[in-house]
This record gives C-alpha cells, sequence and structure tokens, in this order.
C-alpha cells in the first residue's frame, strides 16, 4: 500500500469553518503531536490508542463491581475465525434490557473491543443495557469485507441469544463511532438486506461512511483535529486497496454508496462541523429522512473528530454527550 498524501491526489485543501474557542488548544496540540498515519506508524498508532489518553486513568468496566465483565468466544463469518466479544452487563439482574452491539472506531486500522465502550458504560450501570462489544480484524492486514462481516456475526450471536444475555429483542441497538460508526451503517444495512435481527435503532456518532473524496469537508482539512484528509485516505486505502473510489465498492463497506436507504432503523447521527466526514454525513441523515427513516441529525459548531472524547471539558463537548445520551436512554425505553 504506497503512502501518497491526500495534497498529491486531490490538490489544495478548501475552507474550513473555524473551531470552537474551547477545543482551538486542543486542535492545535492535536496538530503538533499527531502525525498522519501510514505504514511506518501504524503500529504506533495502535499502541498508542490501546493505552488511551495520557494522563488519564483507564475506566473501571466494573464500575466498583455494579457491572458483570465477561469475554465470549463466538462464531465469526462463515469460514472465518471466531470473534471475540466484551459483554457488560449489570451485576443485579432487573429484568429485560436493551440490547447495544457497540463498534469500536480507529479508522477501521487500530482499536478493539474496549475501545470508546466506557462511553455506554452508564447504561449498563443504570441498569437499562447489556452492551456487547465486537473485535473485528482490522485491515490492512483483513481488507474488507472482514471487518464488517466480523461486526455482523457479533450482532446474530447477540440477537441469537437475547434470552441468555436478559435482553428484550425488541429494543436490540447498533452502534459506533468514526469507523466504528460506519460499520454500525454497514451492519444495518446487511441487517436489513439478510432479513435478520430487527434492529430498533441505529446510533451513528461521526461515523465514516464514504471512501470517494467527492465532498468539500473531505478536501478541507490538513494536519487538524485527530482525523484529517491524508489520515482518511490511508484508512479508506488500507480498507479498500485499489478498489478505494472505484465501482467495485460496497454498500455494506462504504454506506454512503447504498442508493436504497428505506427500512432502515430509527437513527441517531452526529458531526463537529470542522471535520472531514461532515457532508458525508449531512447527505446520509438527509437521504434517510427522504426514503422514511426517523432520523435525529446533530452538527456541533466548531467540533473537530473525536472532539467529545479528547476535550470533554468543553461546552460544546458536555452538550453532544448529553443529547446523544438521552437520546439513547429514550431508545432503551421504547
Amino acid at each position: 500500500m504506497t503512502d501518497q498524501t491526500a495534497a498529491a491526489i486531490f490538490g489544495p485543501t478548501t475552507t474550513r469553518p473555524p473551531f470552537d474557542a474551547e477545543l482551538l488548544p486542543v486542535a492545535e496540540a492535536l496538530q503538533a503531536t499527531l502525525p498522519h498515519l501510514s505504514d511506518e506508524n501504524l503500529a504506533t498508532a495502535r499502541q498508542a490508542l490501546a493505552e488511551g489518553i495520557p494522563g488519564v486513568e483507564p475506566v473501571d468496566l466494573t464500575a466498583g463491581g455494579r457491572v458483570k465483565v465477561e469475554e465470549r468466544q463466538v462464531p465469526g463469518p462463515e469460514g472465518a475465525p471466531d470473534i471475540t466479544l466484551l459483554v457488560l452487563s449489570p451485576a443485579e439482574d432487573r429484568g429485560p434490557k436493551g440490547g447495544i452491539l457497540y463498534i469500536h472506531g480507529g479508522g477501521m486500522v487500530s482499536g478493539d473491543r474496549r475501545t470508546g465502550v466506557e462511553g455506554l458504560l452508564p447504561f449498563v450501570i443504570e441498569g437499562s443495557a447489556v452492551v456487547v462489544s465486537v473485535e473485528y480484524r482490522l485491515a490492512p492486514e483483513h481488507p474488507d469485507p472482514a471487518p464488517v462481516e466480523d461486526c455482523y456475526a457479533g450482532l446474530v450471536w447477540t440477537a441469537k441469544n437475547a434470552e441468555e444475555l436478559g435482553i428484550n429483542p425488541e429494543r436490540l441497538i447498533v452502534a459506533g463511532t468514526s469507523a466504528g460508526g460506519g460499520l454500525a451503517a454497514g451492519v444495518a444495512l446487511l441487517a436489513r438486506d439478510r432479513a435478520f435481527p430487527r434492529l430498533s435503532h441505529q446510533v451513528l456518532i461521526c461515523p465514516m461512511l464514504d471512501d470517494r473524496f467527492e465532498t468539500h469537508s473531505s478536501r478541507m482539512m490538513d494536519d487538524g483535529g485527530t482525523w484529517d484528509r491524508n489520515s482518511n485516505l490511508y484508512g479508506w486505502n488500507a480498507l479498500l486497496g485499489e478498489r478505494r473510489g472505484g465501482p467495485e465498492v460496497s454498500v455494506y463497506a462504504a454506506p454512503a454508496r447504498a442508493e436504497d436507504l428505506s427500512g432502515l432503523p430509527r437513527t441517531y447521527i452526529d458531526t463537529g462541523s470542522v471535520e472531514v466526514f461532515r457532508d458525508e454525513i449531512l447527505t446520509y441523515a438527509r437521504r434517510m429522512s427522504e426514503a422514511g427513516v426517523s432520523v435525529d441529525l446533530h452538527m456541533w459548531g466548531g467540533g473537530f473528530h473525536g472532539f467529545d472524547v479528547v476535550a470533554s471539558h468543553a461546552a460544546v463537548s458536555r452538550a453532544s454527550v448529553a443529547t446523544r445520551e438521552e437520546f439513547v436512554r429514550r431508545a432503551l425505553e421504547d
């Protein structure tokens, strides 16, 4: 895989909105420290994501004993290895709960089943959800369709074992962040097209949906925030190889390519105004709505990719997290 820059392929950047004032120092610090992803630094990037934010203590997923933490080895896609699932459930069983299949971010090339799952911990602590987080195979070692098929296999296992897990099968949600958001959208399309299982909601947090780099936002950022067009190009090339941008890309790998968005579950989808995924997210939300899907769309002014995680102190970050959590709580109660 060649490490071409986006500038060499797509030309100059386009204009972008300003960062939120509280986010600006964080964006500048990230710009000074985060290199573009490449074959040479991928191992280092994977290790850094696994270690978490420097100076921040890892989250206790047991929440002091209120959450039961298990790992399960379950069947993967046909002909593929088993996959590992992280299962978080309330320690005190209070009856059927909603089920959330969570898919982690990491640009299709990094992260694991524990990456970002702490964002769903409050719902487990409250006793309203069981969370199942998928360890999917990563690109470039395992290109498309391995990641999305692993995630779908995790969803199928969760649905088939809903009773054992204490999940109400009528409240089954798929959720994902960044690359995981794109995979969650792909899994929702697979579940619709394969007629199993029935999802009640999808929660797409700044999802990675389109490999074609045709939008304004996909070209507007070099060295800005946590994920610019150069790293985005690397991630898509890792997943798709020479197919990226061409006609042979599956809608399950790049859901923005799907012509039919009808029949999808109620959707929460969000983005910052200063991130490469912005326009593909706005278009996907509009097209779902036109197809009759109930969509809650939020664009946060001045937000860059992952702002709510790396700058959680900012007012816009707190507002975005609170809005998303309110949606998920309502989804679990439906």
